[in-house]
């Protein structure tokens, strides 16, 4: 996909996979690497019961309450489709019922034979929920792993419309692996970029029922800016100004500490990095019907390519004067 924008476009080590956009600046010129972590929450195998039920552990924060009945896929030494089974209600205790079945309780049917599971299947193998994306009204979305693949349909969105405008500035656009096991991808990419400003984008909590609306924020409004310790203040100010000089909707996140995104690791590397933040909405968040709006993916990509078109060598400079 990236490659539609540019040809510049490499994978490391760790499947970081980094697109670059060369400005029109002379050099040396600013360095702005976006970063929009690609990878989803999933099941490992942990042990092949009698029978060839497997047995799962989880890795990077599933809902146990929401995995009963769901559809799956084992990437195996073979592609298996199975479900997440339970005991039945006829066969649970009156207390069991009052709570959502532990993981350790949850199983996968392949409807394969023992043997072959085992000649297919090893523990270590992941596991990943299969659901097609569905369209709802009002221009959102519903489906699994938006968070955090919203936001790399943002980054491709971004280059698309970088394609139409000026920038002086280098712009490295890295779809980042392990986000939801402690942000890995972005401390190596951000280490081989060396970037002068890094800006991450990544989901965060909307509206719904229950929540708190101190702790939410609206879907279709645009993307929350964040401001904290995590964040640089004068991107967090340039971003801002550059939301309303073009008509941007967004919203304003307060962070009091790590925000829990790739902008942690890429603000702490090397000597330290001007990090910006952008949050997109998601209800819903770690299951299977992650949903979100596209007009919050549009205005966050102008808002991206926007700012990117402001950042020269002067702005740059000043980073490190506040």
């Amino acid at each position: 996909m990236f490659r539609r924008y540019t040809n510049n476009v490499s994978k490391d080590a760790m499947g970081n996979l980094t697109a670059v956009v060369t400005g029109t600046g002379e050099g040396p010129r600013p360095r702005i690497m976006l970063a929009a972590h690609m990878d989803e929450i999933a099941l490992v195998v942990s042990k092949i019961d009698k029978g060839g039920f497997l047995r799962v552990v989880q890795t990077g924060g599933f809902d146990p309450r929401t995995l009963v009945g769901q559809e799956v896929v084992v990437h195996g030494r073979m592609t298996l489709h199975g479900i997440i089974g339970s005991k039945p209600p006829h066969l649970t205790s009156p207390e069991e019922r009052k709570k959502a079945a532990p993981l350790e309780d949850l199983y996968i049917d392949t409807a394969m034979p023992e043997d072959r599971v085992r000649d297919q299947v090893r523990v270590g193998d992941r596991i990943t929920v299969y659901r097609e994306p569905m369209d709802l009204l009002n221009h959102r979305i519903s489906g699994k792993s938006l968070d955090n693949r919203t936001s790399v349909a943002i980054l491709l969105e971004c280059l698309r419309q970088l394609k139409q405008m000026r920038h002086t500035a280098d712009v490295y656009a890295v779809a980042t692996v392990q986000e939801e096991v402690h942000m890995r991808g972005a401390q190596t990419a951000a280490y081989a970029i060396n970037p002068d400003i890094g800006i991450a984008v990544d989901v965060t909590f909307a509206d719904m029922p229950g929540q708190d609306a101190d702790e939410s924020f609206k879907i279709g409004q645009g993307p929350a800016i964040t401001m904290g310790p995590n964040i640089h203040k004068k991107v967090f100010q340039r971003l801002t100004e550059t939301a309303k000089e073009h008509g941007i909707r967004y919203q304003i996140e307060l962070s009091q500490g790590p925000t829990g995104t790739d902008a942690n690791k890429i603000q702490i590397t090397r000597d330290g990095v001007a990090t910006g933040l952008l949050g997109i909405p998601i209800r819903y968040m770690h299951t299977s019907v992650e949903t979100g709006s596209y007009e919050d993916i549009v205005e966050s990509s102008r808002l991206l390519a926007h700012y990117i078109a402001s950042v020269d060598s002067e702005y740059v400079e000043g980073l490190s004067c506040y």
